[in-house]
């Protein structure tokens, strides 16, 4: 006999799903672990945050598990500078509707990039 999981689609409720439609995945330096799976009634992705419980439960049930690294990025430290603000990213969109911003940023570049 199939095992069935009920769980929720923000849009269509309570939605069932076989094992196989449903994939576990956990963080191996934070084990923080979700579930995800494409809803049988409109097709969207969903993400559902789960604890250890849960995890154990669902993997247990035949559900695949996949286990993930954070971005090397993340442990490398922070170039210098100031943060970026909200004002700037304000400041870059007003630069990007101006005509010819390709072009001025390519001559700021130099020959060399």
């Amino acid at each position: 006999m199939a095992t069935l999981i009920r769980a929720t689609c923000r849009d269509c409720g309570d939605v069932e799903l076989g094992t196989r439609d449903l994939v576990v995945r956990v963080c191996e330096e934070s084990d923080r672990g979700s579930y995800v799976f494409r809803c049988p009634e409109c097709t969207a992705p969903v993400t559902h945050d789960a604890d250890g419980p849960t995890i154990e439960l669902l993997v247990a049930s035949g559900c695949r598990l996949e286990r993930w690294h954070l971005p090397a990025e993340l442990g490398e430290p922070r170039p210098g500078g100031r943060t970026f603000t909200h004002d700037d990213l304000i400041e870059l969109h007003d630069l990007l509707e101006e005509p010819g911003w390709f072009a001025d940023l390519l001559r700021t570049r130099g020959p060399d990039g």
